[in-house]
C-alpha cells in the first residue's frame, strides 16, 4: 500500500485487550488521562531537547518547548498539544498501534555510553496513551516529526474498538496534538477550573511550561498562560535552593501552614538514579492516626518529574509515615496501571535509602538541635516506637532515637535516651531498668520501684500505650539487657540475698495465712525484694502482660487469657504487722484482700468489685 494513502488498520491483538482493560478497570481515577497525555507530551519535548544537542536544526527557531491544554465546550473536545519531537507515520504505527511502547523504550535502546546518562530525563511509560479512552469515545492525533516537511504530517483516529484510521496530512508545525472527543457523561472535564486543578495536582513540576487559555472557553487562538512551575525544585542543585524555597515547596506540597521542622535533599547516581526530598513536619496532621497505619499520605512518587502516585507506601515503612516529601526516579519500572509499584530490588533500594536518610536526619537533630528534636518527639515519638518492632534491620538505630521519662528527671519530661542511661549506670550494673504503666504518675509512683530507687538505680518510666508492646521486642541495647522492674525477681547481692532469705523464713506463717485467705486469687505470696515503704505489690512473670495493657485490650474486645498474679508483701509494714497480730479472721480477710487490691490498683488492673473494696476500707478505718 502507498505510504501516503489513507488506510484503516487493526490494532494488534494485545492492544484491543489493553483498551478493554483501560476503559473498564485500569485506572482508579479517570482524570489520570490528563496526567498520561501531559506525560507523553513531556517525553516528546525531552526527546527533542536531547536530540537537538547533536542536531540543532531540529528545533529551528522554535526553541521554546511547551505543552498546551485546550478545550472546546461546544465541540466537547479536549486537546493536549506539544511542540516536541513528533512522530512519523511509522512511529505512529509502532507507538500507538502496538502495545506498551510510547516510543521511549526503543529510543533508549538506540543510546549508548554517555548518552544514556544524559538522557535520564526521558520518560519511560507504557500504555498511558490509551487512558484517553476512559473519558473519550473517539481520539484524534495530529503529528509531525521534527525535521520533516509540513506535507509529511500524520493523522491517526480511532474509537478504541479495534481499528484506527491513518492518513497523511499537511501540518505546519512540528509536534503532536491529541484531541479527545468526550463521552456524553464527562462534561466536568470541559471546565477551566477542573483542568487547571488537575494540572496542578498531577503535573505541576513537569519541566516544561504547561499553558492553558486565559479565557474560559479554552478554544485555540486565545491568549495562553503558563500555570505550572515548569521546574522541579528537587531536581535543581542544592546550592541553588534557598531555605525559603524548601519551606515554600513543603507548604504547597503538604498543605501545611507551618514550616517544616527539618528536611534532607539527596541525589543518588549510578546504576540506579533517583532523588529524594524528605521533610519532617513540626506537628502531626489531624489524620495521622485517624486513617490508620495503612493509610499513607506522606511521599509522592514522580518518574522524570511527572507525578505518578501519592502515598507510595512501598517507599517508607509504616513507622515513618509522618515523613512528607518526594521521590523522583529516573528508571523505576511500573506495572501496567502505573498505580502500583512493582516489588523488586530497585524499589527495595529506594526504600532503604529513604529510611537511612530519615534516620540520619533524626540523628542529626537529636545530636545538634535538641529543642527541635524535642518538638519532633512530642509529635511523633509514639509512631517512631513502632519501628523497634517492625524494622529489625534498624532496631538499634531506632532505639537510640527513643526518649523516656526517668526517675532521675523532673515531672514527665521525656528527655532521657538509652545512651544517656548507659552513661549514668552504676559500677557493676548490667541492665537497663524500665517500668511501664498507664500514666507517668502511675509509673513514677509504682511501689515496684522502691528498692531500685533506694539503691540509687535509675529507672526509665514508660507510660504510652505502645510501650508494653515495644518492650516485648526491645530486649537489649548495645549489649545491655532491658529489664522490667515489675517482672521476674530483682537481682540481689550476697548480703541482700541473705537478708531476704531470713525475712522469708520468719514470715512463713504470715505468708501462709494470707495465701489461705486469698485462695485462688493469687498463685503465691512471698516476701518482696522490691518494697521499701509500701505494704504490697504484684510481681509478674517475665512474659506476663502488664495489667494496665490487658485491661485496655479487654475493653477493646480482645480475648486476653486470665493470669493469677504473685502477691509480694513487705512484712515490716504496719499493715502486715497488724494482720500478723489480729486474731479476727474477718478483719484478717479484709486486710489480706486490701493488700491484693491496692497492689492491683497500683499496677493498673481494674478492681473486680469496687463497692466491696470501699466497704472493706471503711470497716478498717472505722475499726
Amino acid at each position: 500500500m502507498n505510504a501516503n494513502a489513507t488506510e484503516t488498520r487493526k490494532f494488534e491483538a494485545e492492544v484491543a485487550q489493553v483498551l478493554h482493560l483501560v476503559t473498564h478497570s485500569l485506572y482508579s481515577h479517570k482524570e489520570i488521562f490528563l496526567r498520561e497525555l501531559i506525560s507523553n507530551a513531556s517525553d516528546a519535548c525531552d526527546k527533542l531537547r536531547f536530540q537537538a544537542i547533536a542536531e540543532p536544526a531540529l528545533t529551528g527557531e522554535d526553541t521554546d518547548l511547551h505543552i498546551d491544554v485546550l478545550w472546546d465546550p461546544e465541540a466537547r473536545t479536549i486537546s493536549v498539544r506539544d511542540n516536541g519531537i513528533g512522530m512519523t507515520r511509522e512511529d505512529v504505527i509502532a507507538n500507538i498501534g502496538t502495545i506498551a511502547s510510547s516510543g521511549t523504550r526503543k529510543f533508549l535502546e538506540n543510546l549508548s555510553g554517555d548518552q544514556k546518562a544524559d538522557s535520564r530525563l526521558i520518560g519511560q511509560f507504557g500504555v498511558g496513551f490509551y487512558a484517553a479512552f476512559v473519558v473519550a469515545d473517539k481520539v484524534t492525533v495530529h503529528t509531525r516529526h521534527a525535521g520533516a516537511d509540513a506535507s509529511q504530517g500524520v493523522k491517526w483516529e480511532s474509537d478504541g474498538k479495534g481499528e484506527y484510521l491513518l492518513e497523511n496530512e499537511t501540518i505546519e508545525a512540528r509536534g503532536t496534538t491529541v484531541t479527545l472527543h468526550l463521552k456524553d457523561d464527562e462534561d466536568e472535564f470541559l471546565k477551566a477550573w477542573k483542568l487547571r486543578s488537575l494540572v496542578h495536582q498531577y503535573s505541576d513540576h513537569v519541566a516544561f511550561p504547561i499553558r492553558l487559555p486565559k479565557d474560559e472557553d479554552g478554544k485555540p487562538g486565545t491568549d495562553l498562560e503558563t500555570i505550572n512551575d515548569a521546574s522541579a525544585l528537587w531536581a535543581r542543585p542544592k546550592s541553588e535552593i534557598s531555605d525559603e524555597d524548601y519551606v515554600g515547596f513543603y507548604k504547597s506540597m503538604g498543605h501545611d501552614f507551618n514550616d517544616p521542622l527539618a528536611w534532607t535533599h539527596n541525589r543518588v547516581e549510578g546504576k540506579q538514579s533517583f532523588t529524594t526530598l524528605l521533610y519532617l513536619p513540626a506537628q502531626p496532621p489531624f489524620d495521622l492516626m485517624m486513617g490508620g497505619r495503612d493509610e499513607r499520605k506522606g511521599l509522592k512518587l514522580y518518574i522524570k518529574r511527572v507525578f505518578v502516585m501519592d502515598a507510595a507506601e512501598q517507599l517508607l515503612p509504616a513507622y515513618l509515615r509522618f515523613v512528607r516529601g518526594v521521590v523522583d526516579s529516573d528508571d523505576l519500572p511500573l506495572n501496567v496501571s502505573r498505580e502500583l509499584l512493582q516489588q523488586n530490588r530497585q524499589v527495595d533500594r529506594i526504600r532503604g535509602a529513604c529510611v537511612k536518610r530519615v534516620l540520619d536526619l533524626l540523628d542529626k537533630l537529636a545530636r545538634d538541635e535538641g529543642d527541635k528534636y524535642a518538638t519532633f518527639w512530642k509529635a511523633f515519638g509514639n509512631t517512631l516506637k513502632e519501628g523497634v518492632v517492625e524494622d529489625p534491620d534498624n532496631r538499634e538505630r531506632v532505639a537510640g532515637l527513643l526518649r523516656f521519662a526517668s526517675t532521675s528527671g523532673e515531672a514527665a519530661a521525656q528527655t532521657v535516651s538509652l545512651d544517656d542511661y548507659i552513661g549514668r549506670m552504676q559500677a557493676g550494673q548490667d541492665a537497663i531498668w524500665v517500668i511501664s504503666a498507664e500514666t507517668h504518675a502511675a509509673a513514677a509512683g509504682s511501689p515496684q520501684l522502691e528498692s531500685l530507687k533506694a539503691k540509687g538505680i535509675e529507672v526509665l518510666l514508660l507510660s504510652d500505650r505502645i510501650d508494653e508492646w515495644m518492650l516485648g521486642t526491645l530486649n537489649e541495647y548495645k549489649g545491655k539487657r532491658l529489664r522490667n522492674a515489675s517482672k521476674g525477681e530483682l537481682p540481689l547481692d550476697a548480703a541482700d540475698k541473705e537478708k531476704q532469705e531470713t525475712a522469708s523464713k520468719q514470715a512463713e506463717p504470715l505468708l501462709k495465712r494470707i495465701k489461705d485467705l486469698l485462695g485462688e486469687r493469687v498463685s503465691d505470696v512471698r516476701v518482696s525484694s522490691r518494697l521499701v515503704d509500701s505494704p504490697s505489690c504484684l510481681a509478674l512473670a517475665d512474659h506476663d502482660m502488664a495489667p494496665h495493657l490487658a485491661r485496655l485490650l479487654r475493653e477493646a474486645g480482645q480475648a486476653i487469657p486470665d493470669t493469677t498474679p504473685v502477691l509480694e508483701v513487705n512484712p515490716g509494714h504496719p499493715l502486715l504487722k497488724r494482720l500478723e497480730a489480729t486474731t479476727d479472721d474477718a478483719a484478717a480477710g479484709d486486710l489480706s484482700q486490701l493488700l491484693l487490691e491496692q497492689a492491683e490498683v497500683a499496677a493498673g488492673a481494674p478492681l473486680a468489685d469496687p463497692a466491696a473494696f470501699l466497704k472493706r476500707v471503711n470497716r478498717l478505718i472505722a475499726s
